[in-house]
């Protein structure tokens, strides 16, 4: 089974203390070195040159300085190589407005931020059935 490589955009060391701490010992997923906001996230991206090496899952805060989750969702949708790439938002406020602009936007879904290890179990599996789904989808076309 390969590992699903997920690339998160958060500025909040506590959040990714805890995403890290979740995610110790999955041998499931994969963590690409986090970027503290969006632009770091795009610098990441360009570096990578080969299509099999970009990110299965892109985890955007909504909240961060230079280029919020939104802002880099818009980027990541006008850009043909990363278009593709399933991304979800998460925020501490993700409200019914954060939601609409966030799905009308290209993202998959918007989560509250998790503060517990079930939260965080949670929102990885709805994250990593969006994955399953799609690798069956091109299986059967």
């Amino acid at each position: 089974m390969s590992r699903i490589k997920i690339l998160l955009a958060e500025d909040d060391a506590d959040d990714i203390e805890m995403f890290s701490t979740f995610l110790t010992g999955r041998d499931d997923v994969s963590l690409f070195a986090f970027a503290e906001n969006g632009l770091e996230l795009m610098e990441t991206l360009t570096v990578i040159k080969e299509p099999a090496a970009l990110p299965d899952i892109i985890l955007l805060d909504q909240n961060m300085p230079k280029q919020n989750g939104l802002q880099t969702l818009k980027l990541l949708k006008e850009h043909l190589i990363y278009s593709s790439i399933p991304v979800f938002i998460y925020s501490t406020y993700a409200d019914n407005a954060l939601h609409e602009r966030g799905v009308q936007a290209g993202a998959i879904q918007v989560f509250s931020k998790p503060y517990t290890m079930q939260g965080y179990t949670e929102m990885l599996e709805r994250m990593l059935s969006v994955i399953s789904k799609s690798s069956f989808d091109k299986n059967i076309q």
